[in-house]
């Protein structure tokens, strides 16, 4: 058989998935929402995964570099780097009319987002795709879900980990033969919206670079604990009527404003922020009440009411009042 009749006796490409892929990893100085990138690599594949061109850069975070044992980059090295301003532009050519793809694609999506956001400038990503979320579609026979183990199922060889180019050309090379195994199985790519930050303040920032404090091997992952809220709960939140304080309310997916802002909001309007949804929960705030997150799972589950983001904001310009506990 030659290789054009095996094109033409293969099952045909599935006409609703995306055009082209952008596959992004980004080395950061932490994992809090006030860290920043250090740097970032692009491979640019099409429609069908083949890979057409990759970019790289470093980035500098204008402040401490964060975990060097991870990822290598140093003071001196940054130093010299652009901000990511100067390579806004640069970064939006590759990703521009693409579906943004990373393994554990939440996260590099949102400190891209934040880093377009302190630049003032929209984020060119309308959906990303997360090779996590794929392998679990195509229930690939992994030991754990880390690009390790994705790139050694497919035969992929890592030369660097935790360098960005290299970490991106491995998920590009895994990316391939995991959207052709989905393509021909008619397997749904778990694809996600992606809104760009409307709204941005940065929490109080660390030392920045070249003042760099001592560092323990977790410090760099700050918790952020609030006080509890000081009302009852009065139960599930009902439609036209306004929030009462003390209602207990979960947010999934992605937000126009900044998620933190919102829940800074919230809990100065009085209300509880739920880390997860139980029975117990209010209401759950989505922008994709469609999505298949374990929140909005469990939402539908219990009945808990759903609301978007910008119902979310109204309703919290008037709270009803709650008497203290006791």
């Amino acid at each position: 058989m030659t290789m054009l009749d095996d094109r033409q006796t293969a099952a045909p490409w599935p006409a609703a998935y995306p055009q082209g892929y952008a596959v992004v990893d980004v080395e950061t100085t932490g994992l809090a929402r006030d860290d920043r990138i250090v740097s970032a690599a692009v491979y640019r594949l099409d429609s069908r995964g083949e890979i057409e061109d990759h970019w790289y850069t470093l980035v500098n975070p204008e402040r401490d570099p964060g975990p060097v044992w991870i990822h290598g980059l140093t003071t001196e090295v940054l130093e010299g780097a652009p901000l990511f301003a100067e390579i806004a532009g640069q970064l939006s050519e590759y990703l521009t009319g693409r579906v943004l793809v990373a393994h554990n694609a939440a996260f590099d999506w949102s400190m891209i987002a934040r880093e377009y956001a302190r630049a003032s400038v929209v984020a060119p990503v309308e959906q990303r795709l997360c090779t996590i979320a794929l392998a679990k579609e195509l229930r690939l026979p992994l030991p754990n879900h880390k690009l390790s183990s994705l790139a050694s199922h497919f035969g992929v060889v890592q030369e660097q980990a935790h360098h960005a180019l290299d970490d991106a050309r491995v998920l590009a090379e895994a990316f391939r033969p995991s959207l052709r195994a989905a393509a021909r199985d008619g397997v749904r790519l778990p694809l996600l919206e992606c809104r760009p930050l409307t709204e941005w303040s940065d929490s109080p920032v660390r030392p920045k670079i070249g003042h760099q404090p001592s560092y323990g091997q977790n410090s760099w992952r700050p918790s952020r604990k609030r006080a509890a809220c000081p009302y009852p709960n009065p139960g599930r939140y009902s439609a036209d009527q306004p929030l009462k304080q003390g209602m207990r309310v979960a947010f999934s997916g992605d937000t126009s404003v900044d998620r933190e802002l919102l829940e800074d909001r919230a809990v100065e309007a009085g209300l509880h922020i739920a880390t997860s949804v139980s029975r117990l929960t209010s209401l759950l705030v989505t922008n994709d009440p469609d999505s298949a997150t374990s929140k909005t799972v469990k939402a539908k589950s219990f009945g808990t009411p759903v609301v978007d983001e910008a119902a979310f904001t109204h309703l919290l310009r008037d709270v009803a009042p709650a008497a203290p506990q006791a």
